[in-house]
This record gives C-alpha cells, sequence and structure tokens, in this order.
C-alpha cells in the first residue's frame, strides 16, 4: 500500500529542492557530479516492474525485526557469518527487516527490489539500479570476502541475490542524470551520479582519518568512532572484539567501527531532567566551568538505549554509582560526559588490539565538538590529541571527494590536497597527563570492574522476566 506513505517522496522533494538551490546561487554554476551517501541500514523494496515502493523506508533504527536477529544468521555458524559479513548479529540490518516483512506478507520481495536510501535516489536521478560496497555491507546479506552477495545464506531464507541491486566500489559512476529525474540542468555535459555509500566512512576520508592510529569520531546523538585498516580475512579475533568490520571507501581498505547508541542522548536527558525547562547549553557550560577539573568520582553507565561495542547488549540500562550529597548539578552532567568518554575509551582499546596499532590521534566532527569541556575530558580519559577540522558536514565534504574522484572531476593529488587542509586547520586538544593517570584509575578500578556485575544483572532480570 505505497500510496498511503510518502518519505520516500518527501525525501525525493528535498533532494531536488537542493539541486536546484545549488543551480540559483549563480547563474554560470554547472554541476560536474552527483554524489549520494546515507545511513547504510535505512531503506525500501522497490516494484521492479512499476518503478515504484512497495514499502516505505524502513528506518536504521527500526526495532520490529530484534525477535528475527538470530534467526537472520542462517544455516552457518556465527563466526563464520562474521568472516563473510564483517558485523554481529544486529536488528538494525536489512536482512532482518525483510525477514519482518516476509512474516507478513510472504509474497512480498517477490518481483522487487532492496534499495538503500541513496540507492533509491540514484534510481531516482538515473533510472539505473546500483549500490556501493559500503552500503552492501550493512545489509547482512553481502560478503566483504568475495564481493558478492551471499546465496548460500540468501536462499535458505527463500530469497534469491537478485533482490538486491549490483554492487560497485564507491564512486562508481552509475549513470547520468535522466529525464524521469524532472530537473532541467540546461547543460550540454551529462551529469554523472554516483552511490558513495555509508555516511560515516565517507566523513573520515573527508577529515583525513584512514590511515593506522588516526581515527574519526562523530560526536552527534550518537556516537562513532571509525578507523582504517588493510582489507584481509577476519578471523575469530576480530570476532571478539565486538566492533563492526566493512569495506572502507577507500580502495584496499577495510574500515572498523564501534558505537554508543545514547552519547549527545544522554547529555540531552540530562538537560531536560534537570530543570523545569531544559536547561540552555550556556546554562550547562557554566555548571561545567564550576566544576572540578579531576575526575568526579562519580560513575555514569551511558546504557539509555543498550550498550554497543565492544560489548554489544541491548539489556543494559544506565546507572549512576558513586553519588554523594556533596555532588551537585555540575559533577552530574560532567559524570555524563565522563561516562560516554569511558565508553569510546573501551572502544578505543578494543580497536588498539585488534588491529595491533596504537591510536593517538582522533579527528571529531559533530554537534558534541561544541562542547569544550567535553573534548578535554575525552582527551584526559584516553590520553589522545584531539584535532578538530574547520568542517561542519564532514559526510557532504566526503560524498563531493568521492563523487568527483569516482566521475573523473578530481585527481588523487586533488583530494590529497583538500584533506591535508582539513588537518592543517584542525585546532587541537591535547591531554593533561596527571588527570590523565587520575582517568585511568577510575576507568579501570570502576568502570569496567561495574561491567560485569550490571550486565549479569539484567540478563538475569531478561531471564527471569521470560519464564
Amino acid at each position: 500500500m505505497p500510496g498511503k506513505w510518502n518519505h520516500e517522496q518527501e525525501l525525493w522533494q528535498a533532494v531536488l529542492s537542493a539541486v536546484r538551490a545549488v543551480l540559483s546561487e549563480d547563474g554560470r554554476q554547472s554541476i560536474a557530479a552527483i554524489g549520494i551517501a546515507s545511513m547504510a541500514e535505512t531503506g525500501l523494496l522497490l516494484d521492479i516492474q512499476s518503478g515504484k515502493p512497495r514499502t516505505r523506508f524502513i528506518p536504521w533504527f527500526d526495532g520490529r525485526a530484534k525477535k528475527l536477529v538470530r534467526t537472520s544468521i542462517g544455516p552457518i555458524t556465527p563466526l563464520e557469518r562474521f568472516r563473510r559479513t564483517g558485523l554481529p548479529p544486529n536488528f538494525k540490518y536489512s536482512l532482518p527487516k525483510l525477514l519482518w516483512l516476509l512474516e507478513a506478507d510472504k509474497d512480498i520481495a517477490r518481483g522487487a527490489l532492496w534499495l538503500s536510501a541513496a540507492d533509491y535516489i540514484a534510481y531516482r536521478l538515473t533510472g539505473m539500479c546500483g549500490t556501493d560496497y559500503t552500503l552492501a555491507t550493512h545489509t547482512y546479506g553481502f560478503r566483504i570476502d568475495t564481493k558478492t552477495w551471499d546465496e548460500e545464506v540468501l536462499d535458505s531464507f527463500g530469497l534469491e541475490t537478485s533482490l538486491f541491486p549490483a554492487a560497485y566500489p564507491s564512486g562508481y559512476p552509475l549513470g547520468t542524470v535522466g529525464s524521469m529525474a524532472g530537473l532541467d540542468l540546461d547543460q550540454a555535459t551529462p551529469v554523472p551520479v554516483a552511490v558513495l555509500g555509508h555516511d560515516h566512512i565517507c566523513a573520515a576520508l573527508a577529515v583525513g582519518a584512514t590511515e593506522p592510529g588516526v581515527v574519526y569520531d562523530s560526536m552527534g546523538t550518537a556516537e562513532t568512532l571509525i578507523g582504517a585498516l588493510p582489507e584481509e580475512p577476519l578471523g575469530e579475533k576480530e570476532y571478539r572484539s565486538g566492533l563492526t568490520f566493512g569495506l572502507h571507501v577507500v580502495p584496499n581498505r577495510m574500515f572498523w567501527l564501534g558505537g554508543l547508541p545514547s552519547s549527545g542522548g544522554s547529555v540531552e536527558w540530562m538537560r531536560d531532567i534537570l530543570g523545569e525547562e531544559p536547561l540552555s547549553y550556556e546554562k550547562i557550560k557554566d555548571l561545567l566551568d564550576r566544576a572540578d577539573l579531576a575526575p568526579s568520582g562519580i560513575i555514569y553507565l551511558p546504557y539509555l538505549a543498550g550498550s554497543g561495542a565492544p560489548r554489544p547488549d541491548q539489556r543494559p540500562k544506565g546507572a549512576f554509582v558513586g553519588l554523594e550529597r556533596r555532588h551537585g548539578r555540575g559533577e552530574m552532567v560532567k559524570a555524563v560526559l565522563e561516562g560516554t568518554a569511558y565508553e569510546i575509551e573501551a572502544i578505543r582499546r578494543s580497536a588498539e588490539e585488534v588491529t595491533d596499532s596504537t591510536i593517538d590521534r582522533i579527528i571529531a566532527v559533530g554537534g558534541g565538538t561544541q562542547n569544550s569541556h567535553w573534548l578535554q575530558v575525552k582527551a584526559d580519559i584516553s590520553g589522545c590529541e584531539y584535532l578538530i577540522p574547520p568542517v561542519t558536514e564532514a559526510t557532504l565534504l566526503g560524498t563531493a571527494l568521492i563523487a568527483g574522484k569516482g566521475c573523473g572531476v578530481l585527481h588523487n593529488e586533488n583530494l590529497a590536497t583538500i584533506v591535508a587542509h582539513q588537518r592543517k586547520a584542525a585546532a587541537e586538544v591535547v591531554p593533561d597527563m596527571q588527570r590523565h593517570a587520575d582517568y585511568r584509575y577510575w576507568y579501570e578500578k570502576a568502570y569496567l570492574r561495574l561491567q560485569g556485575p550490571l550486565r549479569e544483572y539484567y540478563n538475569t532480570l531478561t531471564r527471569e522476566r521470560s519464564y
């Protein structure tokens, strides 16, 4: 019943408005290439015959497929599944969502094609269907070891590989803007369109976090730490890390990824509950200005929406441990900053272990970088230098660079110069090594030690409630 839903049409109109806005800025402006990135897991089923959506977009955070996560592993072992996909099982991926749709209508995938949000926009622009490796990775039906759709696993669910579009390296020109797009570009040269991939991976390229030892920290409502490693087979060590792996937008490389679902979300939650009206950011800054620079002594476990890597689990809940009468609002806010930074530190350490490399430099982008206290806490806890490049939309920049390179508009030296400028112009936040030593004590002796009891409590609670 696609006629009831207009999400895909609203997205398409937003794309048209964006292209027209670019063209209207300067009468002489032309478009050299169009690149598209998106959240990897959000997608829909497209009816092949009519070319119209058969379902609405199912967003990455839609949890209705949670009960099918174990089922989606298929007929092979979890370790072998991980070796093929680079992914631990999760409801976010496309395959569990498809299995959920099939439960309601066993024929819904017949004569259809699963497209990510980026794939769908590329289709509307060009009339061609395709995806890139980084988006294909997050369907849970794509093999990163062979760069092909997993026929064995899909067949076990009665699905054919033709349910998914052809997959290409990031930046591959899928086609050119066609008449079906309804855009009057008024230029003689056809405009190539490329599907570029996972938004976070595109952003990592833009800020230069593509070499071992340098990682990208996307500080938003959720927070993600991303690094690069050589393209090579995955094994037990990577599987046990709790991290996610996939093919990078940079050729011959892979990425590792770990995320915290409630990072900036924890800060927003604290703003909401500390006053009759949400505290302003100026008030938050004032509270932090008056708080001690030393560790607060409060341990905040930031699991408002479960935990991610290195111990992915939806069952744990958030907690404060160590509260005293002397603690006020400033200490509570600082504890939230510390707790989220502890969790990112756990991801960083796991990545160091799995990649056998030292991570000493982190490039951060996102709304959280506006909070200087948070950046200092993160630097002090990790002992890493934090760099804040002068770019507010790293994904857009990365998308433009990959599209330009893939479509022949930019050369390697052009791309390298632009990326180097971001690094050179970045502001620096350096750790205080005495506070780093103090935080190391609280991280190892308190934060890590509380993980086991907290998780065991919620595991037990879940088992008891299931009876």
